[in-house]
């Protein structure tokens, strides 16, 4: 679907191969394209954590038998003529990378879930003759159900090859200054156009046993209601403190004050507690408050896709307007803004060896 970038046109083999790695959409936004996706999405043990037979039924009996035909119209209402706006941002930002970085590097993109696969952007690096690969899952805070997935996918192909090029995987980036710039920098001047009452950071749920799986000592996450705000050393992989850190530095970056906003968490998926505050409850709250005119960041995500566009743009703003709202305005995502695309290749470059004497 894009177009390779080769940073070292001249046909020498670059030294550094860099691979970005999103979630991925489906090919396709028909219900066919949709269940294969969810299946493979879906059948990952680290997204539905239920042992296997359990896991099994809730997509094969549950899931697939009704899900894709619903999530395949509402990719409908997003898709555009190039495809998938997840693809469609995630291609920009690579070639945005790619021309940021310059001579001497190689960059590919891959998905985790569908195509291009983490295999197949490998492979092309691998085949360009990198001397080193540098993989950047483009997921801002950690969680085993991304970050570790794309991580075990790599460990995985790594481990049936066993014959590439040195590598290294980079974490959770919520915490890089330019992140937080860049978001300032991109929607702040429409942020000050629209002129909200209230600013909403709204992120992707997680399941809470995920959340308690990633505590190092145990009894800690979500044991309290501040449990969050502990020293960062017993949060380092925990998503919703880093969510809440997040929100805390684009509130900053943006200079909003603190009353003026809030953090919520979307997307929830079964029967099992998903962390709160959700963000479908939290609308009515604001309105009671007296908020008219809300604006939405979705930090969580750095590419546009159906859970922005669909779910916040069209189902969010169709709730707010329902409860008497005035107006709901949604920050577009990062996507291939030629500032972050800097702020990524500044990651990867920070990541060089230093030169031989």
């Amino acid at each position: 679907m894009s177009q390779i970038i080769d940073s070292n046109p001249g046909g020498a083999a670059s030294r550094t191969g860099c691979l970005l790695i999103n979630l991925g959409p489906p090919l396709a936004p028909t219900a066919s394209a949709v269940r294969r996706y969810l299946r493979e999405f879906l059948g990952d043990r680290r997204v539905l954590t239920l042992p296997a037979p359990l896991r099994w039924a809730l997509l094969e009996l549950v899931i697939l038998p009704f899900r894709p035909r619903r999530t395949a119209a509402a990719y409908r209402a997003v898709w555009t003529p190039q495809g998938s706006p997840l693809m469609v941002h995630s291609v920009s930002l690579r070639e945005g990378v790619a021309r940021a970085l310059g001579e001497g590097f190689r960059v590919e993109l891959a998905m985790r879930y569908g195509q291009p696969s983490i295999a197949s952007g490998l492979e092309a690096l691998d085949r360009a003759g990198v001397d080193r690969i540098v993989v950047l899952p483009l997921f801002p805070q950690y969680a085993s159900s991304v970050t570790a997935s794309a991580a075990a996918e790599v460990a995985r192909i790594l481990d049936r090859r066993g014959d590439y090029p040195p590598l290294e995987i980079l974490g959770a980036f919520y915490d890089e200054p330019e992140f937080a710039q860049s978001w300032a920098r991109l929607a702040g001047p429409d942020l000050e156009t629209f002129r909200p009452d209230h600013v909403l950071f709204s992120f992707h749920g997680l399941p809470e046993d995920q959340i308690r799986a990633s505590d190092r000592r145990g009894g800690h996450c979500l044991a309290h209601p501040d449990c969050c705000s502990a020293p960062a050393a017993d949060l380092a992989r925990c998503y919703r403190a880093q969510c809440f850190q997040t929100a805390e530095r684009l509130r900053a970056a943006l200079a909003l004050p603190k009353e003026q906003t809030s953090s919520a968490f979307q997307s929830r998926l079964g029967p099992t507690p998903w962390i709160k505050p959700f963000t479908d409850e939290a609308l009515p709250r604001l309105r009671e408050r007296g908020v008219r005119r809300l604006a939405v960041f979705c930090p969580s995500f750095v590419a546009d896709c159906l859970e922005t566009l669909e779910e916040v743009g069209i189902r969010l703003r169709e709730q707010w307007l329902s409860l008497g709202g005035e107006a709901l305005w949604l920050a577009p995502c990062l996507n291939g803004d030629p500032g972050f695309a800097e702020a990524v290749a500044s990651w990867i470059r920070r990541r060089e060896p230093a030169p031989r004497r």
